[in-house]
């Protein structure tokens, strides 16, 4: 497993994204950390990065949200809300994730069984100083030998 940290401030976070879409192994990330650490604000500067006009905000209630990508498109799921597994697998959560499209996902903690073994998963941390810790935790695919770039 190859590891990433990166510590920056709201204003770097577009910078951020490109480093991480260049880092990541897999169009599936999990991504962890506590209410308003800047999830979302990661997320919005990914899906731009991705190419996407799109408007991006939080789905905390509408669970996922599309957008289209340069490349396809791209999943922000905010699982914050459900209940457990079953409750994903009543929204049709596999067929997002198994769909080869980029899936990012805040609050993972509750399908995490599920999840395709090929994924990254990133924390973050809210700083004294109010900047953020990222930590990206890159899982080896089975075909690669090796990240030459981290």
């Amino acid at each position: 497993m190859k590891y990433l940290e990166i510590n920056y401030t709201l204003d770097d976070v577009n910078d951020v994204a490109k480093t991480l879409l260049q880092s990541v192994t897999s169009k599936t990330i999990l991504l962890y950390g506590e209410m308003g650490v800047g999830k979302t604000t990661l997320i919005k500067a990914l899906v731009k990065a991705l190419g996407s006009n799109d408007d991006v905000s939080s789905p905390t209630f509408s669970i996922v949200n599309e957008y289209e990508a340069e490349n396809g498109l791209l999943y922000h799921f905010d699982l914050y809300r459900i209940k457990d597994l079953e409750e994903a697998y009543n929204f049709g959560i596999e067929d997002y994730l198994f769909s080869n499209n980029w899936s990012i996902i805040e609050w993972p903690e509750k399908i995490e069984t599920i999840v395709p073994e090929a994924h990254d998963r990133i924390e973050l941390e809210l700083n004294p100083d109010q900047s953020r810790t990222l930590k990206l935790n890159l899982k080896k695919r089975l075909t690669e030998t090796h990240i030459e770039h981290i």
